[in-house]
């Protein structure tokens, strides 16, 4: 399923979900779009401006020990050092 169809889809139905299951309910939608190989600038892209959605994402990533934003990714100027031969000296 497309982000953007499945945006359109929590829009207009999450009207029918009660405010104190809608938490619930966006951490579902996040599941499922991830568990169906979206990205997730895609999903950050598709639902702009849905705070349910974004918090969502949110607890989903604090959760997935394998995900690594690319903007949190620094550099280690010893990682060279560390692959040399001789490191140990």
């Amino acid at each position: 399923m497309s982000e953007v169809v499945a945006s359109e889809i929590w829009r207009e139905l999450k009207r029918f979900v009660n405010t104190v299951d809608r938490a619930e309910a966006a951490e579902t939608v996040v599941q499922i779009l991830m568990d169906n190989d979206s990205e997730v600038e895609d999903i950050r892209d598709a639902f702009k401006g849905d705070a349910d959605i974004k918090r969502a994402l949110t607890v989903y990533l604090d959760n997935d020990k394998d995900y690594v934003d690319e903007d949190d990714v620094e550099e280690d100027e010893d990682f060279d050092d560390f692959n040399d031969e001789n490191w140990e000296e």
